[in-house]
């Protein structure tokens, strides 16, 4: 059931009940423990993977949506970093796609809080890892808390590349306040900070601001973004870079 409802986004009770050959109540009792675990949102009629201003979605939904777009800005970001550079990642899908091409830029130092990323990277050639601890969260399988701030403020890397789930003209979002400390913490230890998001998070909010546009020094987003939406943020922000797919 939680495969079919991260491949879909979303889908109604009755349609999950009809699909499963169960009753509603068994969908109904099902869905609260995926809620329960993170994975899901229940909303009126049914259920969804899909972030909302105040929820963000579990790192298997986050993992393959927007995937192509997400290859295509990893492509330019990868292409800005150095050789025998730092770079530090947050645990946004958008920075994996980046680490999975850092093996051809090493060597390189890298350092992250996300174990999908450390697993990938650890033991490849060149790269030197550092793992930015604290508490485990499943739901985006990746180090938080205090202990991952301090980690990350005990570090100054060249390059920092971080995502948010949504920019306006002037700000960078994201729904959970331990995330938006982390991110936080990552953009003060970098010399050069690269707002990397897909065009879906554009002109969109969420519960708490990251960081000011300003703080950025580059913004990459994909070509498939609106034409509109990417005039305005052009309007808004001194540097901004389009990925082509």
């Amino acid at each position: 059931m939680a495969e079919l409802i991260v491949r879909q986004g979303s889908a109604s009770v009755t349609e999950l009940a009809e699909s499963f050959g169960v009753s509603v109540m068994t969908v109904h009792r099902d869905l609260d423990e995926l809620e329960r675990q993170g994975m899901v949102r229940k909303v009126r009629g049914g259920v969804t993977a899909q972030a909302s201003n105040v929820w963000e979605s579990n790192i298997a939904y986050r993992r393959q949506a927007h995937a192509a777009e997400k290859d295509a800005i990893a492509r330019v970001v990868a292409g800005l970093i150095e050789p025998g550079s730092s770079v530090m990642l947050d645990d946004s899908t958008t920075a994996l796609a980046v680490a999975r091409r850092l093996a051809q830029m090493a060597p390189l130092t890298v350092v992250t809080n996300f174990l999908e990323a450390i697993r990938l990277l650890a033991g490849a050639p060149d790269i030197r890892l550092i793992a930015l601890g604290g508490e485990y969260h499943a739901t985006h399988d990746s180090f938080l808390g205090l202990g991952c701030v301090d980690a990350a403020q005990a570090v100054s890397t060249d390059v920092v590349v971080v995502s948010t789930s949504a920019i306006s003209e002037q700000y960078a979002f994201h729904q959970e306040q331990e995330i938006v400390l982390v991110k936080r913490a990552m953009l003060r230890s970098g010399a050069r900070r690269i707002l990397a998001v897909d065009g879906s998070k554009l002109a969109r909010v969420a519960l708490h601001r990251v960081a000011a546009l300003d703080e950025f020094d580059l913004v990459v987003v994909d070509s498939n973004a609106p034409a509109a939406l990417l005039q305005r943020l052009r309007d808004h922000h001194r540097n901004v870079e389009v990925a082509p797919l």
